[in-house]
């Protein structure tokens, strides 16, 4: 198309070219459906995985047992926060998951794996965040180490990393813009799709980026609302052990 006849074009007709014509916004939708369900399973990989690697390398810290684990997750932890996560993804697509033929799967296993390395470290530092009386608390009870871990570090750790959490599914949510070098169609790919069909960026760019922002700022909006929940249920939680101990002192005197 030729540059002059587009500057020609009035904002009217680019919008329609970019949104109603073919129902070309139905691509959109489709690009941030694929966005959000890749960075869903990626989200629960990364956490089950990082949770498990932050324990080890923690364990090992306070413990100097499973020294073997911890350093294999510390190598794995370096690689992976070491090199881009693009070339991660080519190395699944074309090399480890070759034999995968939807492009979903790979995408949310390679960022998964990614975000593990870095939920790993979210997880060690909310980990050490507890107090080290917690766990003489629970071995004192009676409580083998794992279900001292499991039963009363865990979640308080997990109360402490929550908003890094949720800051990594927002990450993790723009990151998946680069599956579409591998032909993923994401929100990301989508622009380029119709733009090759308009000759024209301009709108499909802001309409993508305007789905991006609406996503995180929903996102935001949920992860002030839990970290609300939480502080009001410690508020609550003080409030009942303070009466609690007066209405003792009470029934004593």
């Amino acid at each position: 198309m030729d540059i002059n006849l587009l500057n020609a074009k009035t904002l009217t007709e680019r919008l329609r070219s970019a949104f109603v014509v073919e129902n070309r916004w139905l691509l959109y939708f489709q690009g941030l459906g694929n966005t959000l369900l890749m960075s869903l399973f990626a989200v629960c990989i990364g956490v089950a995985l990082g949770v498990i690697l932050g324990a080890i390398i923690y364990t090992e810290k306070k413990t100097g047992k499973a020294k073997i684990l911890a350093a294999i997750c510390k190598v794995y932890v370096t690689v992976i926060r070491g090199t881009p996560v693009v070339l991660q993804l080519f190395i699944m697509y074309f090399i480890v998951l070759v034999s995968v033929k939807n492009g979903i799967v790979v995408g949310s296993v390679t960022f998964g794996l990614n975000s593990a390395a870095y939920v790993a470290e979210v997880a060690r530092a909310g980990l050490e965040s507890v107090d080290e009386g917690q766990m003489e608390a629970g071995r004192s009870l009676g409580l083998s180490y794992s279900k001292t871990m499991f039963k009363i570090i865990l979640p308080q750790a997990f109360r402490n990393i929550i908003p890094a959490l949720f800051n990594e599914f927002i990450a993790l949510v723009k990151e998946t813009s680069v599956a579409g070098y591998v032909g993923i169609l994401d929100l990301g790919k989508v622009p380029g799709l119709i733009q090759s069909r308009t000759f024209d960026y301009l709108f499909p760019l802001l309409f993508a980026s305007l789905l991006y922002l609406v996503v995180v700022y929903l996102l935001t909006i949920i992860e002030k609302f839990i970290e609300k929940q939480l502080s009001k249920s410690d508020r609550d939680g003080g409030k009942k052990i303070i009466t609690g101990g007066r209405k003792k002192c009470k029934n004593r005197s």
